[in-house]
């Protein structure tokens, strides 16, 4: 299938997005069957950290998830060889795996909007203008991001901005919830009434595979295997005593207080979970110190 670069429904702000369709649908009736909305900043983002919302639409006529990946993935090379590349070239590549992980996970749409890192930010307002078109368009019910406790720069910047272009959603128009997902920090920190625990068990070999397709980011940085070993982790450490319930499990922050409370800041939500973390290793700790 082509990627569509504009149609009438999208007015894309960078020169390079562009609408991919795995089954070739018109773009505004692909996006109009979602109901899972991935945002991750880089290729491959997504299939580190949404396997929640890819599989739980994956063969599911009822169900659609539909990726955006905000940068274009230039910028980096993993290793000598695409090293010599230029960023174009190895932004190709890059596009070029996201839409076949898209094609192969059954994604209903994936958009690649082409941005770069610096861009995201910077806030450059093309950003929240794509953003804001997509939700309008494909009015999600869930939405998958990354979580304001990563200590990737981009990653957290990104947050901000989903967050944001919720915002200037009207409240009937906006996700029934917003999550943000682990990537380059775990959330296994979390207090376990705040932290949202799914069961991603089951499917391990297939979201290996779809992992696999970014072979110019696993050489020599085995981001599949760690994702697979985070999740078996997280399943067998949820909980102490007793057996575990899955093999696999994925954690995510629940962000949909900032999407019902215009008021309430990114930063306030984040580090009050971070103070209630505090709270309980020091209680925890002074139970058993004289």
């Amino acid at each position: 299938m082509e990627s569509q670069k504009t149609s009438e429904a999208l007015k894309w702000s960078h020169p390079d997005a562009e609408l991919y369709i795995p089954d070739g649908q018109p773009a505004e009736a692909a996006l109009k069957r979602t109901t899972h909305l991935g945002i991750g900043a880089h290729p491959d983002d997504l299939e580190f950290m949404a396997w929640k919302g890819i599989l739980d639409c994956r063969g599911n006529a009822n169900q659609w998830f539909t990726g955006v990946t905000v940068t274009d993935g230039g910028g980096y090379a993993r290793d000598a060889q695409s090293a010599k590349l230029s960023t174009e070239e190895i932004c190709r590549i890059r596009r070029g795996e996201q839409n076949k992980a898209a094609a192969l996970g059954e994604y209903g749409a994936m958009a690649n909007l082409g941005f770069t890192s610096d861009e995201i930010k910077s806030r450059h307002p093309g950003i929240q203008e794509d953003l804001k078109q997509i939700l309008r368009l494909a009015a999600p019910k869930t939405v998958f991001t990354h979580n304001p406790a990563d200590k990737h720069d981009t990653h957290v910047a990104l947050c901000v901005a989903v967050v944001e272009a919720i915002r200037a959603l009207p409240a009937a128009e906006r996700p029934e919830a917003l999550y943000g997902c682990e990537v380059w920090r775990g959330l296994d920190w979390m207090p376990d009434e705040q932290k949202v625990a799914f069961d991603v068990s089951g499917e391990e070999k297939f979201m290996s595979s779809l992992m696999a397709v970014y072979a110019s980011q696993l050489r020599g940085k085995r981001y599949d295997s760690a994702t697979l070993g985070r999740k078996h982790a997280n399943a067998t450490y949820h909980t102490s005593h007793s057996s575990d319930r899955c093999n696999a499990m994925e954690y995510a922050m629940d962000l949909t207080p900032l999407i019902r409370n215009d008021r309430l800041s990114v930063q306030e939500y984040a580090t009050g979970i971070v103070r209630k973390f505090e709270a309980d290793v020091a209680a925890r700790i002074a139970k058993y110190s004289h």
